[in-house]
């Protein structure tokens, strides 16, 4: 490669560098379609601050809303035996002063029923400047992190203000928990990073590489350590085991009561559902058709209740595509929600009259937009598991709402 060639590449760098612009991206989206749609169903999501609001360092943010864990979870993930309620965002920009699920407060993991919903809260705190992708999450143990919607946020101010004073059981309060006992923290450091920079210099003070592998080749092992290394070492392991003993009883003075990591779970237990049989559901078949991004169910419908029934909402994967043509639908569609999660076309159904009491109807939903493509959803033809899951919502003739699972197998399609 001649110099030419190099500057011409330099310049090249040099101006991509120049004239790019910060990008951002969804972590959602890198999430397998199958992981999206037949996990976690989320809706009802509330911030208690609207889309790109401008918040300040100190300011709390809300998050609440439901969570539907379905029951057709995969079998390639853990079970959610074992989950901890939590928030995504790009690094510790908040901190998550207080998180329950159906009031219960999630200091601790819990285990949780598939095919039940459960209600959520998450309360944040603002702490680092910036504009900040802010979602609620689950993670499940050996799963990951599954991730619901998010909206963006922009925090102004100075991180150095940021403030979090919490009063002990005690009743001390400590002013700020972020820089409590930093000199402490230091002062340790510094200790075993002395003690470990000796040790290590106690070594490397004589040749190391060569003329001990020339020792170890030739069998000369009471050469590699010698009677004075052991001294060393043994007196070195007397002052640490000293230095421990110390850090103990000092620590045991300065705070008398202490209370040890808890390793217990908590426990939540499911709100009853008295809707569980109104409505029964059947997948028939589905497809997604290419070329006009469109998910069509083919679904038979049995109404068990003692009112007409409408389909209102399809949600899958956090999009929402709803029947504008019925006003209950209409109307719960939360204000706050991102808007590129919402589809603009209505939701289509081929027969969109009432299902009477008692009545079997089979009907055909078209869920259309360009989202499921800018959400990587349309990849599910290339899972090794192509079946997809959503929730429809029903509202009756007094605007009840009523909630079922659907699920199948989804099979791609270029001609409607």
């Amino acid at each position: 490669m001649n110099v030419t060639t190099v500057f011409k590449k330099t310049v090249l760098m040099l101006m991509l560098l120049i004239v790019s612009t910060v990008i951002y991206a969804h972590g959602e989206r890198n999430q397998e379609p199958f992981l999206r749609m037949k996990t976690l169903q989320w809706y009802d999501v509330k911030w208690s601050v609207k889309n790109e609001a401008t918040i300040k360092v100190n300011d709390e943010l809300i998050l609440e809303g439901k969570v539907h864990f379905f029951s057709r979870w995969p079998q390639v993930i853990n079970k959610p035996d074992t989950i901890f309620l939590a928030n995504a965002t790009p690094g510790p920009v908040f901190i998550r002063e207080e998180s329950y699920m159906n009031e219960v407060p999630m200091i601790q993991s819990t285990g949780v029923e598939v095919g039940e919903v459960y209600d959520f809260r998450v309360k944040l705190k603002a702490r680092i400047p910036g504009r900040h992708h802010v979602h609620p999450m689950i993670n499940v143990e050996s799963a990951g992190g599954l991730v619901g919607p998010g909206i963006w946020v922009n925090v102004e101010g100075d991180a150095d203000d940021f403030v979090y004073s919490v009063e002990t059981r005690t009743g001390q309060t400590i002013e700020n928990l972020g820089t409590y006992a930093t000199g402490n923290v230091y002062k340790w450091h510094a200790i075993w990073a002395a003690i470990a920079a000796f040790w290590l210099i106690w070594w490397i003070r004589r040749p190391l590489l060569i003329q001990r592998y020339l020792l170890v080749k030739d069998g000369q092992w009471g050469k590699l350590i010698t009677l004075t290394d052991k001294k060393m070492g043994a007196t070195l392991m007397v002052v640490i085991i000293g230095l421990l003993i110390y850090a103990n009883s000092i620590t045991r003075e300065a705070y008398e009561y202490t209370i040890p990591l808890q390793g217990g779970r908590a426990v939540v237990d499911v709100v009853p559902n008295s809707d569980k049989g109104l409505i029964t559901v059947k997948n028939k078949r589905a497809e997604y058709y290419l070329p006009g991004r469109t998910v069509t169910i083919d679904a038979e419908i049995t109404n068990n209740h003692n009112l007409p029934i409408r389909i209102g909402e399809f949600t899958s994967a956090n999009l929402r595509f709803i029947n504008k043509a019925l006003p209950y639908a209409v109307a719960g569609l939360d204000e706050g929600y991102p808007e590129e999660l919402v589809a603009g076309a209505s939701l289509g159904i081929d027969d969109d009259t009432s299902i009477m009491p008692g009545e079997t109807k089979r009907v055909l939903i078209d869920a259309t937009d360009v989202a499921w493509e800018i959400e990587r959803l349309s990849s599910l033809l290339n899972d090794p598991d192509s079946s997809y899951g959503g929730l429809l919502f029903f509202y009756d003739s007094n605007g009840k709402r009523i909630i079922k699972e659907v699920y199948g197998q989804i099979l791609p399609t270029f001609k409607k």
